[in-house]
């Protein structure tokens, strides 16, 4: 009997191994996210664009919208004498 009490304390078992590979790999899927975010929000705000802005923290696309804003923006950056 204890042994059933105990069984779902597994977190692998309880989950699956689909979910649980899918739960392990999610740290990674959050830092990637933030670190481009964290990009694309910075170079928003250096050219003062305040749709780019509102638009990159309200959508989470992890990180696809991101690299798109980042690589678009390149030559706007390139053309501004910003820091």
């Amino acid at each position: 009997m204890l042994q059933e009490l105990f069984y779902y304390t597994d977190l692998q078992n309880f989950l699956g191994d689909s979910f649980y590979r899918f739960y392990q790999f999610l740290p990674f899927l959050l830092i990637w996210s933030l670190v481009w975010k964290g990009l694309a929000l910075w170079r928003a705000a250096q050219l003062k664009e305040k749709v780019w802005f509102v638009v990159l923290i309200v959508f989470n696309t992890l990180g696809i919208l991101e690299i798109i804003y980042l690589a678009v923006s390149q030559k706007k950056i390139k053309s501004k004498d910003v820091i």
